[in-house]
């Protein structure tokens, strides 16, 4: 009798390995399952796909702050944009070629374009936001709104 997937497995998009055991074994019966190395994505690939930057991001009493690692990227091939309460940031790192592709034992490093876009846990000043790299590490400082903050408008008269 064919049970429902659990709570876990629509929440997560998981299957259960239970289910697939049987295809499993065939396959590795018959030795359609092959395992290749970590290979690079083809140039067509390549020039579509957009990696996911990292990022760590937190808050102090006035700022959000959002560190990224941007190791290899020139800051003026850096886009940030921000709004008041999201920023996006994207690049490319440019490989350069030093060896034929099938001299390499490991290609684990990302090269091509990345992008990151996050929404902010409060709204920010966007005028007064300031971005800096230094070793390799992007920090960006986003000054939050005082929504408590007060002024007193004087009345004009003509």
């Amino acid at each position: 009798m064919a049970r429902g997937r659990s709570f876990f497995e629509r929440l997560t998009g998981s299957v259960n390995v239970d289910d697939y055991a049987d295809s499993f074994e065939e396959e590795r019966q018959v030795g359609r399952i092959q395992h290749e190395p970590l290979r690079a994505p083809a140039a067509a690939e390549e020039e579509d796909s957009v990696g996911e930057l990292t990022v760590d991001m937190y808050q102090t009493a006035d700022f959000i702050v959002i560190k990224a690692i941007v190791a290899g990227v020139r800051p003026e091939d850096l886009d940030i944009s921000i709004t008041r309460d999201m920023v996006t940031i994207k690049g490319r790192r440019e490989e350069s070629r030093e060896v034929q592709d099938d001299s390499y034992f490991h290609r684990e490093l990302y090269w091509g374009a990345f992008a990151r876009t996050i929404l902010l846990p409060a709204e920010v000043e966007c005028e007064e936001a300031e971005a800096v790299e230094k070793h390799g590490m992007l920090i960006i400082k986003l000054p939050k709104i005082d929504k408590a903050r007060q002024t007193k408008l004087k009345v004009k008269s003509n």
